[in-house]
């Protein structure tokens, strides 16, 4: 009796055990997106050069805008059904570089006018920062990252920040008043007004480049507060191309208001050599000083300072549309001839569909040209970086323009 007792007691273990084991089987759930698992994401965070500004244009043109218009009205248009942006004015827009495809998805959070810090303009719109602002229903940069990289896969962060920090937009509009209000003959120049000079003193570059660092570390912060080790992600970081050309480059005479007025390029070529010479490589110093004073060691750098030589706005070697004998941007050869760069635009958008804040920023071309590269720097999962160039003509087999990454 008592083997009997015995025996019943191990059938009724094993019997438990394999019921254990068998709902252990049936029942596990499949593992949902998150840090390691799933379709792999790019994220892209940071301001207007990297959120698709001016993306809609490709080329220049003052015949009209129909000619140029590559995405419509609504190419900034970022919700799930592409009937609104999700962030009025953030333009976002579809030809962004972030959509690198290959089986690899991307996902826009940077924003037009965005500095490292969360603010709302004068104008009213919300501009986030990559910071972990809440208020409001409103959100940070840094905390839309968190909250996004929790529930996919993301392998790595595309970050573009700094340039607002140094009031790029005001700069530019100071030299084009200044270009416009003065005479060939006595000229004024922005790179001695003193709401320009304000931007590049040793202390406020000091302090944009902690502020830079300290966004990058907001970045690491996020993605570690998402479940995410260090190895098993990448943050890249991306500095500033040169929009126009330095005086010998132009193709249009200072003298006059021609400059501005059919180019859309309005700036003396005193203020355009500054630019190139004193104003970027501050601007990208600070970048660079930033990315090494964050403490980052799973990051890497796409360097664009001359990813747009030979199609910047106004250059010599490229012209308008009309210029060029063309009459769509879809013409054979268009991304060649024309500009990669958004005219500067004044009051003359009254009545158009074109936005002052596209102006002097990568058009249509100029973000796929980024996006080519942004590919390569993703390397297949090995992200890397390298310096951005054109390295052919016409177009790849996704419509990009030929770029290399080396």
């Amino acid at each position: 009796m008592v083997r009997l007792r015995q025996a019943f007691r191990r059938l009724r273990l094993l019997a438990l055990v394999g019921s254990v084991l068998l709902t252990g089987f049936v029942a596990r759930p499949a593992y949902a997106d998150g840090p390691g698992s799933g379709s792999p994401w790019v994220v892209s965070v940071g301001d207007s050069y990297i959120s698709g500004e001016a993306g809609r244009w490709a080329g220049n043109s003052n015949d009209g805008e129909q000619y140029i218009d590559a995405l419509g009205p609504t190419a900034y248009y970022d919700n799930t059904s592409h009937t609104a942006e999700q962030i009025p004015r953030c333009h976002r827009s579809r030809s962004a570089e972030v959509y690198v495809g290959g089986g690899v998805n991307g996902y826009n959070l940077a924003c037009s006018g965005a500095m490292t810090s969360t603010y709302t303009d004068s104008s009213g719109y919300f501009k986030p920062g990559i910071d972990f602002y809440s208020a409001g229903g409103n959100q940070g940069q840094a905390l839309m990252l968190q909250n996004f990289a929790a529930s996919h896969n993301v392998k790595m962060v595309a970050v573009s920040i700094g340039g607002n920090n140094f009031n790029f937009g005001s700069v530019v509009q100071t030299c084009v008043e200044d270009f416009l209000t003065s005479p060939s003959w006595l000229p004024n120049y922005c790179d001695d007004d003193s709401s320009v000079t304000g931007n590049f003193t040793s202390s406020n570059v000091a302090a944009q480049t902690a502020a830079i660092a300290q966004a990058l570390g907001n970045v690491r912060q996020a993605m570690t507060n998402a479940g995410y080790s260090t190895s098993s992600y990448t943050v890249l970081v991306q500095d500033y191309p040169s929009p126009l050309p330095s005086a010998s480059g132009f193709r249009y005479s200072q003298s006059g208001y021609t400059r501005q007025s059919t180019g859309g390029c309005g700036f003396w070529n005193a203020d355009a050599n500054w630019a190139n010479s004193t104003a970027l490589p501050v601007i990208d110093q600070a970048v660079a000083n930033a990315v090494t004073n964050s403490g980052l060691t799973n990051v890497v750098t796409m360097h664009l300072s001359s990813v747009f030589n030979g199609r910047r706005l106004c250059e010599n070697t490229v012209g308008l549309l009309e210029e060029k004998g063309l009459t769509s941007w879809t013409n054979p050869g268009a991304v060649n001839a024309t500009e990669w760069v958004n005219q500067i635009r004044t009051v003359s958008t009254i009545g158009s569909d074109y936005y002052i804040q596209e102006s002097l920023h990568p058009n249509y071309w100029g973000q796929l040209a980024l996006r080519n590269c942004l590919r390569q720097a993703y390397n297949g999962g090995a992200p890397r970086g390298g310096r951005c160039a054109i390295s052919g003509t016409g177009t790849n087999g996704n419509g990009e323009p030929v770029m290399s990454l080396s």
